[in-house]
């Protein structure tokens, strides 16, 4: 029996946005699609960055230079793959996620890396019982990912590529020169059909874990997603990210006022550029990753304590717990770098910060 929506933990972005991505093909009919798309190039860039279509509010799902979505784009236009690179946190996933959403209303096609993926999950596996039965078969064939985007002229999303063993990377450079995958035991070999690319994703903090090779890199168009450029534009995508999780996850909390998501996020900031904002004192950086995404993560589970043990308001009890967390990572060299912040600069910062402070503190030890 097919789940409800509100039933499921974590909609897809073309479930989650369906009566936008409606209203843009509504709009967009008339215009010319390429192979393979449901929209034009110009209504996949309003659906990512948000806009209007007909009566509908595009909600903006990246924030941040729009020409680089438009280069992503352009990217997909051609027989090029496109590799989204960036720090944690910098929306490489969700990027991807809503790209593919929108051109292709399927964002389901997802190869997670981790040192456990092999080749067969790019390429593709058997159903051994049906293997040993009756010998290869179409019907014993286990489609990858990769396959099925091939095979339906679709976009196929490799998430954290660089997580792969090098071996397993390079499987990949036959698929994207030659647009085919060779299937010896039945004889035959699947053409790509238009309309199918990659888009990968590979986080600048794993460098050296698994380097791509520089014939796996140049089949990829490279576009580097950098961090929230100041505080105003961290604030927004955390503020937004908060509502949209919260409404997700039905959270019977109130959602937090600006100031407390402008304090996280200028502690995170400060302790991933290992300086204050206002440039006048330098700081040690913790061994853990400060992102958007962590920020995001606490204020949510915030929010979670909030509604299950307090009064539904966030406290900075709730953010201080949190912040505990994000930061101290590491026990003995973390525990330090952010004691001195909570005196060194916290402390300092007068009566607003003061119950942020006394609570991280305690909790400090």
């Amino acid at each position: 029996m097919a789940e409800k929506k509100e039933d499921v933990l974590r909609l897809p972005a073309e479930l989650l946005y369906a009566h936008e991505l409606e209203a843009l093909r509504q709009e967009d009919k008339n215009e010319e699609k390429p192979a393979g798309w449901q929209l034009s190039p110009k209504a996949v860039l309003k659906f990512v960055v948000g806009g209007k279509a007909g009566n509908v509010d595009i909600t903006p799902k990246y924030i941040g230079h729009n020409r680089l979505v438009e280069i992503a784009i352009a990217t997909l236009l051609t027989d090029r793959s496109l590799l989204l690179i960036g720090e944690p946190g910098t929306a490489k996933s969700w990027l991807s996620e809503n790209l593919t959403a929108a051109i292709c209303g399927d964002s389901a096609k997802v190869i997670q890396g981790t040192a456990g993926t092999s080749e067969e999950h790019i390429r593709y596996s058997w159903n051994y019982a049906m293997l040993l039965a009756n010998g290869p078969s179409n019907e014993a064939l286990i489609k990858s990912p990769i396959y099925r985007a091939m095979e339906t002229g679709s976009v196929a999303r490799f998430e954290e590529i660089s997580r792969c063993a090098s071996e397993v990377q390079d499987a990949l450079i036959s698929i994207m020169s030659e647009k085919t995958i060779a299937i010896p035991e039945l004889g035959r070999e699947l053409p790509a059909k238009r309309g199918f690319s990659i888009i990968a994703t590979a986080n600048t903090r794993d460098r050296g874990v698994n380097d791509m090779s520089s014939a796996l890199k140049r089949r990829f168009n490279i576009i580097v997603l950098p961090a929230p450029a100041n505080l105003d534009t961290e604030v927004s995508i955390v503020t937004k990210r908060v509502a949209e999780i919260s409404n997700n996850y039905k959270l019977k909390a109130n959602l937090p006022t600006n100031e407390a998501i402008e304090k996280i996020v200028t502690i995170f900031r400060e302790l991933r550029q290992g300086m204050t904002l206002d440039e006048k004192q330098k700081l040690k950086s913790p061994s853990g990753v400060i992102s958007t995404a962590e920020a995001i993560s606490l204020i949510t589970n915030s929010m979670a304590l909030a509604a299950s043990f307090g009064n539904g308001t966030i406290t900075d009890e709730d953010l201080a717990a949190g912040l505990q967390g994000a930061v101290v990572k590491d026990e003995d060299k973390d525990k330090l770098v952010w004691k001195e912040y909570l005196e060194n600069v916290m402390k300092k910062r007068g009566a607003s910060w003061r119950g942020l402070y006394n609570t991280c503190s305690d909790i400090n030890g």
